[in-house]
């Protein structure tokens, strides 16, 4: 098997250099095969040396030519694209912080991500699940965390009253 044709700006003894200094493990890994081509060893050697095919090993030459020696640390995939765009996220982060009342839901007194699923399935004709719509709240910065509900009919000032005489009787009790 023949050698991959490399770079001309490095030598076996820089990418030595490089892969002696690389955080990288993988990355130091394809710098050692490559340092082994580039010091004349057959593909099917350098592959051997790193662990790895050698179609493998041509695809890093490609991408050590073209990026150099950055380009041999692997890449984060990109992920699934976002079923909403960034106007319906804009649009969705206003119907959440207006409140169910102001979307027209009666006697809902704090949206679920059951409401918001039928809700975005409504007006953006998008089909999520529901944990996707607790991710997507959570992404745009809003929290599950709600306030505790006050009964309409309590009594601030007993509230406060209570607090008061209890303290002197607990402070009592405890030095007793």
């Amino acid at each position: 098997m023949s050698a991959i044709k490399l770079r001309d700006d490095y030598d076996a003894a820089q990418t030595r250099r490089l892969a002696a200094r690389a955080k990288n493990a993988d990355q130091a890994r394809r710098l050692l095969a490559l340092a082994a081509i580039y010091e004349g060893r057959s593909r099917t050697e350098a592959a051997a040396l790193a662990g790895m095919d050698r179609q493998t090993l041509r695809d890093w030459a490609l991408r050590f030519n073209a990026l150099g020696p950055e380009g041999l640390i692997n890449r984060p995939p990109p992920g699934a694209r976002r079923c909403l765009s960034a106007q319906q996220e804009q649009a969705l982060a206003a119907l959440v912080e207006a409140g169910p009342a102001a979307a027209g839901l009666k006697g809902v007194a704090r949206w679920r991500c059951c409401d918001l699923q039928a809700m975005i399935a409504e007006r953006f004709e998008v089909q999520l699940h529901e944990r996707t719509v607790g991710k997507l709240l959570k992404r745009l910065g809003f929290s599950h965390i709600t306030t505790r509900p006050r009964h309409y009919r309590q009594d601030v000032q007993a509230q406060v009253d209570f607090k008061k005489t209890s303290q002197g009787r607990w402070r009592a009790f405890s030095l007793a």
